[in-house]
């Protein structure tokens, strides 16, 4: 397989942006069931791409050549020209959620070779997913990677998190049904 997970158009604002120095250095939170507990992406290696307010995509870029991650190609553009343009980003990313203990944590993992119907597939639903292209009415086929929804602390969160469990149920069903 070769992408693990993704987040579709997560908002630039509830990002946990941090401040300089060691102590406190931002946090990129996520969750894929209603149960787990948030999960931090900021380490995450992949692709991204930035939105504005009208879901106009911007720019497409990758993390994880070298040093910088998700979270640190996010943080230099809220510093670059695209700064006050993109208010919205959804990422693809390779390194997957494992238990570690009580906890679940981004693991970083070498990826194993995906067989060729894997890597069109997913290039494919990238594509559907981060241009949402009119003519598309079939979404993409990611196989087992895992939505991640932003978490965020916030007063609609319990309805956000309600409505997430429904539309994991639904593709669960939607599976089902596609392999009959």
């Amino acid at each position: 397989m070769l992408f693990r997970n993704y987040g579709l158009f997560w908002h630039a604002d509830r990002i946990q942006w941090g401040s300089p120095g060691k102590g406190n250095q931002g946090r990129l939170l996520g969750y894929q069931a209603v149960r787990a507990g948030p999960v931090d992406f900021r380490k995450q290696r992949g692709v991204y791409a930035l939105y504005d307010d009208n879901f106009q995509m911007l720019y497409v870029g990758q993390a994880g050549y070298g040093y910088k991650r998700l979270y640190d190609r996010l943080d230099n553009h809220m510093s670059d020209h695209l700064r006050e343009r993109w208010q919205r980003f959804s990422w693809f990313g390779i390194d997957p959620v494992k238990k570690v203990g009580d906890d679940l944590c981004l693991v970083e993992t070498e990826p194993k070779t995906p067989q060729v119907n894997e890597v069109l597939n997913h290039l494919e639903a990238i594509l559907i997913a981060a241009a949402e292209p009119k003519l598309n009415r079939q979404g993409g086929k990611f196989g087992k990677a895992q939505q991640i929804y932003q978490w965020h602390e916030d007063e609609d969160e319990e309805v956000e998190i309600r409505l997430s469990s429904v539309e994991l149920n639904l593709r669960e069903l939607i599976d089902k049904i596609a392999k009959r």
